[in-house]
């Protein structure tokens, strides 16, 4: 990425045990747990609740995003595995049908947001954040299979947020859209929490993951002037000079914040307004590849400011005792330093985190943060705290703060394994260019 990585002083053997332990936890204690026992044989698509133990659960409501990144991982699982790329670009076309023929609205355009288990939508508003994953997915499976059915429905999708949910004027793209794609706006009386009519972070960095990743297997110049125009957004607007993103917005860019009311008023709208820790690590990453697909396009910036939202979480958000980022903090008013608001930490925030670190230890490896000294204590705290060594698959939070979650279910809407095997199989990726 835009610059070679410096020789490390790790020794080859060191770096070989490390790469055979990711990829252990990659694909037995992993993907072999999730596939092929993930695939709904008998409706299509993917089933959603998998227990603790890996056996289906009740709960089989499909949703747009985890169906999406249901083909994502295993598009990409063939891309890296020649061996086994027949078994997993098999379960990518078994999603992607399911996409297209159930997920998709034939009448107005773009996904819908939930389906039941037999591919019938459920009532409520479309997404910025869902079809930016439909994109995500359709693009990697394209990229693989050379599918070309898939990319045209990809470039469907991306065309109606175009129409709907970008914003020609301010930029950026809305989340919250109605049934044809138009933004659906903020009322004089719409609930303070909820997040309606707002553009968001967490849309807003997706949508650059899958943009990219759309740009890579087809380079448009509209495509491209969106990837420039969400990395410059993200990396100058969303993010502070601190190091941390701002989360949600009005249209003009104006932040949503409630810096100056009560403490209960603050938590109440936790969601709106604080640190997260995770999404400013994942963001370092997704702002550097973007660059990257881009031709290196402003990686000296980008860079500059990744390295500053991963040392912004390792100062404020690292368990300093037993390694891992903790969900969030928050500045109160007259506060110079962050208070932890949420102690806990989730499974996707270590993944991302383990990618992240050992990123910007390739970048940096003499700097006093220590990116790898912090990289191991994270996959230290990951195979003690959050990879279930009996089940396979990764419990939702760790346990050493949360161990009433080890036999909550290892897959729902919300869980599947895209951020710990993207995270994974990127660690392997760095550490075999030259670590």
């Amino acid at each position: 990425m835009g610059c070679s990585p410096k020789e490390k002083k790790n020794t080859v053997s060191e770096n070989d045990i490390l790469i055979a332990e990711l990829e252990t936890a990659a694909y037995e204690k992993l993907l072999d747990k999730w596939y092929p026992l993930a695939v709904d044989t008998v409706d299509g698509g993917y089933y959603s609740e998998l227990t603790f133990d890996f056996k289906v659960g009740e709960n089989q409501n499909k949703m747009i995003v985890t169906q999406a990144r249901h083909v994502w991982t295993n598009a990409v699982a063939a891309k890296y595995n020649p061996e086994r790329k027949e078994e997993y670009l098999s379960n990518a076309e078994h999603g992607f049908q399911f996409l297209r023929d159930h997920m998709w609205d034939k009448t107005n355009g773009g996904f819908h947001t939930l389906v039941t288990k037999e591919g019938e939508p459920l009532e409520g508003n479309k997404t910025a954040y869902g079809n930016s994953f439909a994109i995500y997915g359709l693009a990697a499976y394209y990229d693989v299979s050379k599918n070309e059915e898939a990319l045209d429905l990809a470039k469907k999708t991306f065309n109606w947020l175009e129409k709907g949910s970008h914003d020609s004027i301010n930029k950026g793209y809305y989340q919250t859209l109605s049934m044809d794609g138009t933004p659906v706006e903020r009322t004089g009386e719409t609930a303070t929490s909820s997040n309606i009519g707002y553009k968001d972070y967490n849309s807003s960095i997706h949508l650059l993951e899958a943009l990219t990743t759309l740009y890579e297997v087809w380079p448009d110049p509209i495509v491209e002037e969106r990837v420039k125009e969400m990395l410059t957004l993200i990396r100058d607007t969303f993010t502070t000079e601190k190091g941390y993103m701002l989360l949600y917005f009005e249209g003009d860019w104006t932040p949503v914040s409630f810096k100056d009311a009560p403490r209960d008023t603050i938590s109440a709208h936790y969601y709106q307004d604080h640190v997260t820790f995770g999404h400013d690590v994942e963001t370092a990453f997704l702002m550097l590849e973007a660059s990257e697909v881009l031709g290196d396009w402003q990686f000296d910036e980008t860079l500059s400011k990744g390295k500053k939202m991963v040392d912004h979480s390792l100062k404020n958000g690292w368990d300093n005792e037993l390694g891992g980022f903790y969900d969030g903090g928050y500045y109160f008013k007259g506060e110079d330093s962050i208070t932890i608001v949420n102690h806990h930490k989730n499974w996707w925030t270590q993944a991302e985190g383990l990618n992240s670190l050992l990123l910007m230890d390739s970048y940096f490896p003499n700097d006093p943060m220590n990116y790898r000294a912090h990289f191991d204590k994270l996959w230290e705290y990951i195979n003690t705290y959050l990879i279930d060594q009996e089940h396979g698959g990764w419990y939702a939070w760790g346990l050493d703060t949360r161990p009433e979650t080890k036999d909550d279910p290892k897959g729902h809407i919300w869980k599947s394994a895209y951020h710990n095997y993207r995270a994974l199989a990127h660690c392997i990726i760095t550490l075999e260019k030259g670590h």
